[in-house]
């Protein structure tokens, strides 16, 4: 078993991976100070193909257990969604020991976490991510929230888990347009924090789609390390961790202009991340030999590159407004001064922003 300790003082937690690990995660929530009644948060598919394991495997170990159920899909990450968790909460009597596991991807993973610290002030919450992209970046950091018609991830908290655990083997039923989802972010560790491991997915593409398993587990682990150390700098934001929003400015304006339902999470940011490279080379940071590799690594692995055409710049300026990076009504983003290395809170004007996306 691969461990990494995300070191945050008394909030510091460990996030373990592993293959075939989840009928063994009862055992492990003994070790925690948590009181016996635990809620599932989880959606149908995953349930069906995960949920009566780790129910097992908690009650084994005399846990008072309950399942719930929200719909599958990013639309469903709203308020209304955390206010029926919150209410069969109550209705079951939870109380400031309990604890609850968000069993799935990223869209599980934020709105438990949400209704984790709502719920009495703040109650314990484990992290069992079942997406490629939820295990390398949604279920680490305890950045939680929940979406608004008018912007991603506009109403949240911080709230770290107390254990993130990974079991790769929920990769092999993920279907491919949602593991290359995940390959996105994947991706931009190597962008934002180490040439080499960009230099190893450029040179290993086809074990990874193939879902090599040694080869999942290295760049999970990778990936991991990564955001854990820089979570561990800045828990809050306040400078390093804003790297993590790279391809994030104008990916979250695709989702949010096209309704949360025409992209993937990692479509949007693959989009972003290209479109915010070719701003830096524009502005004369990145090389032309390294946009090109940075366009390049996502094409090959299957990604999207382009801007929708349904989308006009305009729209998609006034949406990268609205990103909480942003202050005083100025655009800040984060851009690659070369693979491996990176620009924070750059500010950048709505005309170099435009010949961006329209060039």
């Amino acid at each position: 078993m691969e461990k990494i300790r995300v070191e945050l003082g008394e909030r510091s937690y460990e996030i373990l991976i592993d293959s075939d690990n989840l009928s063994s995660v009862g055992e492990r929530l003994l070790r925690f100070p948590i009181g016996k009644k635990i809620a599932v948060v989880s959606n149908p598919t995953v349930a069906e193909l995960y949920g009566q394991r780790v129910l097992n495997s908690l009650k084994k170990e005399a846990f008072d257990v309950s399942l719930i159920l929200i719909p599958d899909g990013e639309t469903y990450k709203d308020y209304f969604w955390a206010y029926h968790i919150l209410t069969k909460l109550l209705e079951m009597g939870f109380d400031r020991k309990s604890c609850l596991i968000a069993l799935g991807g990223g869209v599980i993973g934020d709105i438990t976490g949400f209704v984790a610290s709502l719920y009495m002030r703040g109650i314990p919450y484990i992290q069992i991510p079942t997406t490629l992209l939820a295990q390398v970046d949604s279920s680490v950091g305890g950045k939680t929230a929940v979406n608004h018609s008018l912007g991603k991830n506009m109403i949240g908290t911080f709230w770290q888990p107390a254990l993130v655990w990974i079991d790769v083997d929920t990769l092999d039923t993920l279907p491919e347009r949602e593991f290359l989802s995940g390959v996105a972010e994947v991706i931009k560790y190597g962008v934002i924090w180490d040439a080499e491991f960009f230099e190893f997915l450029e040179k290993n593409r086809n074990k990874i789609l193939s879902r090599d398993k040694n080869s999942l587990i290295k760049i999970i682990k990778r990936s991991c390390e990564i955001k854990s150390e820089v979570v561990s700098r800045d828990e809050r934001e306040s400078a390093l961790r804003a790297i993590l929003n790279y391809g994030h400015s104008v990916g979250h304006a695709i989702e949010t202009l096209t309704g949360y339902t025409s992209y993937l999470h990692g479509e949007a940011i693959s989009i972003g991340m290209v479109y915010e490279a070719k701003l830096s080379h524009m502005l004369g940071f990145l090389t032309k030999e390294e946009f090109e590799r940075i366009r390049k690594i996502f094409k090959e692995y299957g990604l999207p590159i382009n801007m929708p055409a349904i989308l006009e710049s305009s729209d998609i300026i006034k949406a990268v407004l609205l990103d909480k990076k942003n202050l005083q009504g100025k655009i800040r983003m984060v851009i690659p001064e070369k693979i491996g290395k990176m620009k924070i809170n750059f500010e950048v004007n709505e005309n170099e922003l435009k010949r961006a996306i329209d060039d």
